[in-house]
């Protein structure tokens, strides 16, 4: 097996969400916007003061999330659509328990 120790000799890879080779550039942004709504929410969920913010953009996340998946191309995309979505829906019902949509 020496082959196993050899370098490939290639770059050294990246994410990247277009490996099919053709450019999607609305579902990349629409995967973007979902992880960072689901981050934001995630995070604002463990302080009570900003349910508010958790309870909209959870909402938001998680609904753009679904839309997202719908028209995703690549299996990045979806990966980072899923884990939006998930955060998202964490966020959204943390945020839900310490007081709602309304501050």
């Amino acid at each position: 097996m020496p082959h196993v120790f050899r370098s490939t000799g290639g770059r050294p890879s990246r994410l990247r969400l277009n490996s099919d080779g053709r450019r999607h550039p609305v579902e990349n942004v629409l995967s973007v916007v979902t992880l960072a709504c689901g981050l934001i929410a995630f995070v604002s969920a463990f302080f009570p003061g900003a349910h508010a913010i958790g309870a909209w953009l959870g909402t938001v996340g998680f609904v753009g999330g679904f839309y997202s998946q719908y028209v995703s191309a690549t299996t990045a995309e979806r990966s980072l659509n899923i884990v939006g979505i998930v955060a998202s829906f964490v966020g959204v019902a943390f945020g839900i328990y310490h007081g709602g949509f309304y501050p």
